[in-house]
This record gives structure tokens, sequence and C-alpha cells, in this order.
């Protein structure tokens, strides 16, 4: 278990929670309404910041319920929140909706199943995204002539195995 700390920046806001206990991710939750329309980018803010020990990270990934079930998505997935940072986290949603999707005045919800394209409200206290905590360790570069002979080379580039 590693301690990271939390300052909680308004009296209403949920903390981050394990849902079962054997889970990789604590679920995060909106601190305010939010409303994402199609092909918007917005932070949603969660009311939180964090001190992460030095040599962690935090990985933000999204829900797969969210994902499955709506258009919105967490375009930087895995997002890092690095040890040093101390603004107050936020989760980068982006809605891929088109524009002049099936019904422009209706708002959805995160309960809408289905895909359905549209503007979509989160609601205050909603769980929008998962945190995990990863060991980050350092890399030392060592410069060198060629990387032909150091290692194996499975050759080929992109796409080089198949589909």
């Amino acid at each position: 278990m590693v301690d990271v700390y939390v300052e909680i920046l308004r009296d209403d806001v949920q903390l981050p929670a394990y849902a079962n206990p054997y889970d990789a991710g604590m679920d995060v939750c909106a601190a305010e309404d939010t409303l994402i329309k199609p092909e918007e980018t917005v932070i949603v803010p969660t009311g939180l910041k964090l001190a992460i020990p030095e040599g962690y990270e935090i990985q933000v990934r999204p829900r797969s319920g969210i994902s499955f079930r709506t258009p919105l998505r967490l375009p930087n997935s895995p997002g890092t929140i690095d040890a040093g940072y101390r603004d107050e986290l936020g989760i980068i949603m982006t809605n891929t909706s088109r524009e002049g999707s099936e019904n422009p005045s209706e708002v959805l919800s995160l309960d809408t199943k289905g895909n359905k394209q549209g503007t979509y409200l989160i609601k205050k206290g909603e769980r929008i995204a998962q945190l995990v905590l990863a060991p980050v360790p350092r890399m030392n570069l060592i410069k060198v002539q060629s990387v032909k002979d150091i290692g194996s080379n499975r050759g080929g580039g992109f796409g080089s195995t198949g589909v």
C-alpha cells in the first residue's frame, strides 16, 4: 500500500474509491455538472489535488461502461499525472458524436445505452474515470553508434505482423 495525499477543494466532493477489493483502479467522480456537446473536448473537474510520491505516477484510464455505452472518450488515455503535479485533477473528455446528431435538443446521460450520438451531461458525483497508481522506473540513455547488434531485432515496422 502506497500513501497518496489528497486535498479536497470542495466540501461535497467524493474521494476516489475502489469499487471492489481487487480492482486495479479507483473510480474518480465529477465535482460539478459538465455538459459536453458533439465534437467537443472539455476538462471535467474532480475537486481534488494529489501529492503523489516520487517514483510513481497515477494513470487516468477510461471506465469501460462509459466507453461501451456512450461516444465519450478520454483522448489521452492513459493520461499521466506526474509526482510533481499539484494542481486540481481534471479529466480530459471528448464527445466523439458527430455534429447534427440524432436529436440536437436532447441531452443524454451516462446511463444512456446504445452509444447514442448527441450532447451528454455528466452529473456531479458520477464516476467518470479510473485512477491507477504505477511505479515509474527512471531511464538512463546510453549513446551508441548503432543498436543493430544489441539484443535481437524482431524485424519489420508498423503493421509488419499483420492484423
